[in-house]
């Protein structure tokens, strides 16, 4: 085998395991054109298209070649972003920014909306107020995770946005409602530990997940889920909801397959629809099990589809169950009491 022929069986070899590139090989040789790389950052050989810069304690973007989809720049002390730190990579579909030091004063111009493919925007970990804007049509995945955020600007015309993340942010109900009422592709929509006290009106009716743990919820309007002909995931666990600020069908809902109401202060079971799978009820202040919270008539066709069901935490014992419990709940896998 001659030099040539070894040293680039050697590269692919190192290619495959992680630990070795020869980076002197031409790299046409590997069957694909990579894009100059910023000196400080890592373009594998294997992903052409993506710009590593991961853990390096930058204070800005670096350079971004023409060529690059998907940046990474986690782990940084970066605090601004120019109007042109990305006008050599328009066709950026990527952009993950989490764990700097951003604010919203130091992210200049439209230097988002320039980026017409511009699918995944992640700045969660940073010192965000409010939401970043304007925003491109083409994005799909919003993070915007602990920061600080208590304002969130107009999402609209973003027709592909399905994915929102907001959790950990010091939203208050009238600032989510007033911005999300355009959104007809919202899917997945993450509100927990914020200072909400209501639910937030004009959520988007397309909504897969909702999770609204940890606020300070105490009332649920009537049929406020009735909206949501889709909704499969609801999360309301710790919150403040007793059984005056709950109406009687609130979550019975055909499509709902998981509820969770833990951490509250209900003393009777809300009524759930026969196609819930998963629900949630540990430490309340539960006093007695009514099997009509699941079952409106017992049958050989009529049955809860429960497979998990908790409620330990309640004062609620094993010898308290009722027997037709269990006909109810037949295909039960794990029902958690004391």
């Amino acid at each position: 085998m001659n030099a040539c022929v070894f040293s680039l069986a050697l590269a692919l070899v190192g290619s495959v395991s992680g630990q070795y590139y020869d980076y002197d090989i031409p790299l046409f040789m590997y069957g694909q054109l990579s894009p100059n790389c910023a000196p400080e950052c890592n373009c594998p050989h294997s992903y052409p298209t993506a710009m590593y810069c991961d853990d390096l304690k930058l204070k800005s973007v670096p350079m971004v070649p023409p060529g690059i989809k998907y940046l990474y720049l986690r782990n940084n002390q970066i605090d601004h972003i120019d109007e042109k730190a990305f006008e050599n990579v328009t066709d950026l579909q990527w952009l993950i920014l989490d764990h700097n030091l951003l604010e919203n004063s130091k992210i200049k111009g439209k230097v988002f909306s320039k980026l017409k493919q511009l699918k995944k925007l992640h700045i969660n970990y940073n010192n965000l107020t409010e939401s970043v804007g304007p925003l491109p049509k083409s994005l799909q995945d919003l993070q915007l995770a602990n920061n600080k955020i208590s304002k969130l600007s107009s999402f609209d015309g973003l027709v592909n946005l399905t994915f929102i993340y907001l959790q950990h942010n010091q939203l208050k109900e009238d600032a989510v409602s007033a911005s999300l009422k355009g959104l007809k592709s919202l899917e997945y929509l993450d509100l927990s530990f914020n200072q909400m006290s209501k639910l937030p009106a004009g959520l988007p009716t397309s909504l897969l997940t909702l999770y609204l743990d940890n606020n300070k919820i105490s009332n649920i309007p009537d049929e406020y889920f009735k909206r949501f002909t889709g909704l499969q995931y609801l999360r309301l666990s710790h919150n403040e909801l007793a059984d005056s600020g709950v109406p009687g069908n609130s979550f019975n809902i055909s499509s709902l397959l998981e509820l969770d109401l833990s951490y509250n202060k209900l003393k009777s079971i809300p009524t759930v629809n026969e196609n819930l799978e998963n629900y949630y009820l540990e430490v309340n202040e539960l006093e007695k099990f009514d099997v009509k919270s699941f079952c409106k008539i017992l049958g050989p066709l009529s049955y809860s589809k429960i497979k998990h069901l908790r409620l330990d935490g309640n004062p609620l014992t094993q010898s308290s169950l009722p027997p037709d419990m269990y006909e109810c709940l037949r295909v039960a896998n794990e029902i958690t009491v004391n």
